[in-house]
């Protein structure tokens, strides 16, 4: 009888302990379903007032002065990212913040894109570069040992800020998006091309949840300042490729054609996914408002030329390339402002 009872007071408490589990449970998948609502109901933004322009920082950009990384800090190596095309890994500062470190050809260009696409009134990272990191604790990186000095020292790395308060939801499509025909999304497009971005497939843009908004953002810039092209005749942060590369195709009574090559070469249809995708990829910045390219052109005609070089000496270019960016950058604006 006492075997009996026992029994069944454990078959009693199993029961139980597996029904509040479940309870638990559904109540976790309720909570996360809510989250996931709750994101999508929230306003949706892709471009913001930056303000006055003339009172800019383009030396910082986004996250400002405050959240700058220490230039003669010492950082602590966490793990090598080997998912993306660039060189990167992570590290943590002496204040415990995490950063995404980017070598390579991208670093300074993405750098300087971010300022300018900031300036314009869009949404970026928190990106800063650094011509020289110290790092505590890296070992032989398995992609861009070449850019690690025999003393340890890190050259040319674009540091990207981890923000706490920042959620990423996914990615967005240039073709199917909220902002369709909207102003400030034809700005975007604009400045796709005014920077010579040739890489704009939907996985460079993001969503991003901040202060209980959603933000799209083209969060990787790094396929700038240089030629747009096929895989023979692109290059990033090239600043003589930039000025020599043509900015405006067409021009009509309504509209505009910006130039964005980016279909590969002939042999390249052996892959027709790829084909296809960067041949629909330069219908991005063709067939723009003329008012709309020629409203990003005056905002952009308010930032001076002061600030445009700082905008290029924040990632690290020399002065000659800096002269050389910044003359061909107020070449473009005053196109647009022109259009």
């Amino acid at each position: 009888m006492r075997r009996t009872t026992l029994k069944l007071c454990a078959i009693l408490t199993l029961t139980v302990a597996t029904m509040s589990v479940s309870v638990t449970a559904q109540k976790q998948k309720k909570d996360t379903s809510a989250k996931k609502v709750n994101a999508a109901n929230l306003p949706e933004r892709i471009w913001r007032d930056p303000g006055d322009m003339a009172a800019l920082d383009l030396t910082y950009g986004t996250g400002g002065k405050a959240d700058a990384p220490d230039p003669t800090g010492t950082f602590t190596f966490v793990k090598e990212d080997l998912a993306q095309t660039s060189p990167k890994f992570v590290v943590t500062d002496e204040r415990g913040v995490e950063w995404k470190v980017k070598l390579g050809e991208e670093s300074q260009a993405e750098t300087a894109a971010t300022r300018f696409l900031w300036a314009a009134g869009y949404f970026t990272d928190e990106d800063y570069y650094m011509a020289d990191l110290t790092v505590k604790g890296l070992p032989a990186l398995k992609r861009g040992q070449k850019f690690v000095s025999s003393d340890g020292i890190v050259h040319g790395a674009r540091l990207e800020r981890k923000r706490t308060a920042v959620k990423k939801l996914g990615d967005w499509n240039w073709f199917d998006n909220p902002f369709l025909g909207q102003r400030e999304l034809n700005g975007l497009r604009v400045m796709m091309s005014l920077l010579n971005n040739w890489d704009l497939k939907q996985i460079n843009n993001s969503i991003y949840v901040v202060d209980g908004e959603r933000h799209y953002l083209v969060s990787d810039a790094g396929a700038t300042f240089g030629n747009t092209g096929n895989v023979v005749t692109r290059s990033k942060g090239v600043p003589k490729a930039y000025e020599d590369s043509k900015f405006i195709a067409k021009v009509t009574p309504d509209v505009v054609d910006l130039v964005l090559h980016s279909r590969p070469l002939f042999l390249g249809a052996v892959q027709p996914a790829n084909y296809r995708d960067r041949t629909k990829m330069e219908g991005i910045t063709k067939q723009i408002p003329r008012a709309d390219a020629k409203w990003l052109g005056h905002r952009l005609s308010m930032l001076t030329d002061d600030q445009i070089r700082d905008g290029f000496r924040a990632a690290g270019y020399g002065a000659a390339d800096v002269e050389t960016l910044t003359r061909t950058i107020r070449t473009r604006i005053a196109a647009l402002e022109a259009l």
